[in-house]
């Protein structure tokens, strides 16, 4: 069973930056695609950007040109790096594990934009 631990999130101010992390406990890490997904109130959870072991990288359309993934496969870790934030990203950000057949979600960390 992989399980993955978010951080990062926080109040921020419009036009702010955060950082989200993903930690898995796996050594499965390396060859998984992990991804960002994000749920607000009211609303259907939505992809915000994927990075796949091979590192090829895709976003919403929200987010593109402000947001960028990344990862280490050393500390088995995936990053969200949140540039240039507006109120309607707040949300509830998501990590997402994908390999093979096993998909693994991790609790949420809650991201809210407001002045």
């Amino acid at each position: 069973q992989v399980h993955l631990v978010e951080s990062g999130g926080g109040l921020v101010h419009p036009g702010g930056s955060l950082r989200l992390s993903c930690s898995a406990d796996t050594n499965m890490f390396p060859t998984a695609t992990m991804a960002w997904y994000r749920q607000a109130p009211g609303q259907q959870r939505e992809m915000v950007a994927s990075i796949t072991s091979g590192e090829r990288t895709n976003y919403g359309a929200a987010v593109k040109g402000r947001f960028s993934i990344s990862r280490d496969n050393t500390k088995n870790t995936a990053f969200l790096q949140m540039n240039s934030l507006k109120p309607e990203d707040t949300a509830v950000y998501y990590c997402n594990f994908w390999r093979w057949t096993l998909e693994v979600w991790g609790p949420g960390t809650q991201v809210t934009v407001s002045s």
